[in-house]
């Protein structure tokens, strides 16, 4: 389902900021060689959580579900200079790609890659975040939600993408489609959450934007 028009997403596109020359590469070198290259977050949304970034300034930041690492990039531009961001994927063999761009953009050294089960290794690490992108396996949103929490402190701020499910949030669910049942839920549970303030934004296939209290 697109939400917009794509003339009034293109018009939003030229109405924003440019998207830099590295993410512009390495859309195409995703779509050359990538499956699911649909997966990338883009040139506007990813200028949306570069400035989200940008205004938050985080010292530590997680990411979720890396892909080819466009998202990442965008996070990291607002990273302070001593910062870092810390991104996971179950898919080892994007590394090349993902760290390829990651250096090309300047954020290399800044740029931790873990590759496993998110749910196993965010518990693990000693660090309070600041600012998390969630955007792995949509089935399990809510367990990435338990396991971050406790990793943010008052004022951290967590991203989730494709919480409007391509509008499958709205049409009667299929029995057997676990991921629009889990994500019915995780969006009930982010506006109910006593521990967060939150806002559903319709920008591309939804991204909720949740400061914690």
């Amino acid at each position: 389902m697109h939400f917009l028009s794509p003339v009034l997403e293109n018009y939003i596109a030229h109405n924003s900021e440019e998207e830099p020359d590295v993410l512009k590469e390495l859309t195409h070198e995703t779509h050359l060689k990538v499956i699911q290259p649909r997966m990338l977050t883009g040139h506007f949304q990813g200028r949306v959580l570069s400035l989200l970034s940008k205004i938050t300034n985080p010292k530590y930041i997680l990411e979720i579900g890396t892909y080819t690492g466009y998202s990442a990039i965008c996070l990291a531009e607002g990273l302070q200079k001593e910062g870092i961001l810390h991104t996971i994927d179950v898919n080892a063999e994007l590394h090349p790609i993902q760290r390829k761009y990651f250096d090309k953009s300047g954020f290399g050294p800044q740029v931790i890659q873990h590759t496993g089960n998110a749910l196993e290794l965010i518990p693990q690490m000693n660090i309070v975040f600041d600012l998390v992108f969630i955007d792995a396996e949509k089935k399990e949103y809510t367990n990435y939600l338990e396991v971050v929490l406790p990793k943010t402190k008052s004022g951290s701020i967590i991203l989730s993408d494709n919480v409007l499910w391509s509008g499958k949030v709205l049409e009667p669910v299929n029995p057997k489609d676990k991921a629009t049942k889990v994500l019915l839920e995780y969006n009930k549970k982010l506006k109910e959450h006593p521990k967060l303030e939150t806002v559903l934004l319709p920008i591309r296939d939804g991204l909720t934007l949740s400061r914690v209290k």
